[in-house]
């Protein structure tokens, strides 16, 4: 036998369920939980996005292709605006570190401060991504198409030559003969070509009329071949005259299907349809706890506003809701990883 004696702890020192043994709260100690389990759900989620990925033949799309837009600016701008809302959601953590230091210090005016500055950088990021979103929904102005041998191809291009009118050549239900259209251009010209209604140069609109296209021509079109057919291979580029014609031959051909603008849960311009899926899910998944995040803190600041928390004699809420909105701040850093970097 050791001639150790077993040291007694008294009562006191043990938790009991009344102290915790880290000095936190039970209300820290349910968020922690809360946030393990949701970040085995991130993870989970994450980690099929990325089998998916590998196990797929096709070119997957390359994040400062897809999403090289600025609102009002226009392209050729590779990953600079989701740069920004990440950025902006990285602040709008640090200032959720200074409402909780705030709230430390019992100093009511800073936590009102901090947590509106907070709550403003959360909206312009949820702002940010439903713009992201719909330009991801839109598409590009050339889309994708699928050549003759099968294989399918992005555009990379200097210029989309301007749609200046459609003049109508044979009457429908709406458009008399002679009539120039100058409105809505874009929207037409892309719907048509999809549903196969543009012709050697004459688009069908939508009330049955026939109209010939003013268009300047595109420029510097490259054409990148993302899925394999007969005659190319992923990794393949077509460029010059060839790539124009090749191009108009798609645009110009009367079938319906060949050419895809943007994405959906059906069909997607960039690349695999399962990317666009998973972009859906998972940034409308992290996308949903910014906007949970948001509303809690501002139940939080109208607490504080109504000084409720500074009758209990201390802002434990604005650290548990800090707790979530870090949680939400760093998953971001790792679905723009994967999304927008790899």
């Amino acid at each position: 036998m050791s001639g150790h004696a077993t040291k007694q702890i008294d009562s006191k020192t043990l938790w009991g369920g009344k102290i915790s043994p880290f000095s936190a709260s039970y209300g820290k100690l349910m968020m922690w939980f809360f946030l393990v389990s949701d970040a085995l759900t991130f993870g989970g989620l994450l980690t099929a996005y990325g089998f998916t990925r590998h196990a797929t033949e096709s070119a997957w799309p390359i994040g400062e292709e897809t999403f090289n837009s600025l609102p009002f600016l226009g392209h050729g701008f590779p990953l600079l605006y989701v740069a920004l809302m990440t950025f902006i959601l990285i602040v709008s953590s640090v200032t959720m570190v200074l409402a909780v230091e705030a709230g430390h210090r019992m100093d009511r005016k800073g936590v009102t401060k901090w947590m509106i500055a907070t709550i403003i950088g959360g909206f312009f990021f949820l702002g940010s991504q439903a713009w992201e979103w719909s330009h991801f929904i839109h598409g590009s102005e050339f889309g994708k198409i699928e050549l003759a041998d099968g294989s399918q191809a992005v555009i990379h291009a200097e210029h989309f030559g301007e749609i200046e009118n459609f003049t109508v050549t044979e009457a429908g239900h709406h458009h008399k003969v002679g009539e120039k259209i100058t409105d809505d251009l874009m929207h037409q010209y892309q719907h048509a070509a999809a549903e196969g209604n543009i012709k050697d140069g004459v688009i069908t609109l939508h009330d049955g009329s026939k109209a010939t296209i003013a268009k300047k021509s595109n420029e510097g079109v490259e054409l990148m071949i993302k899925s394999n057919g007969s005659k190319y291979a992923v990794g393949d580029k077509i460029e010059g005259e060839n790539a124009v014609k090749m191009y108009e031959d798609v645009i110009n051909s009367g079938e319906a299907g060949r050419v895809i603008y943007g994405a959906n849960l059906q069909q997607n311009e960039y690349g695999p349809q399962q990317y666009a899926q998973f972009f859906f899910f998972i940034t409308g998944f992290h996308g949903f706890h910014v906007f949970s995040g948001v509303m809690i803190n501002i139940i939080i600041l109208l607490m504080v506003l109504g000084g409720t928390l500074h009758k209990r004699g201390h802002y434990e809420m604005v650290e548990k809701t800090g707790l979530y909105w870090h949680f939400v701040d760093l998953v971001w850093v790792f679905v723009f990883t994967f999304f927008y970097l790899i």
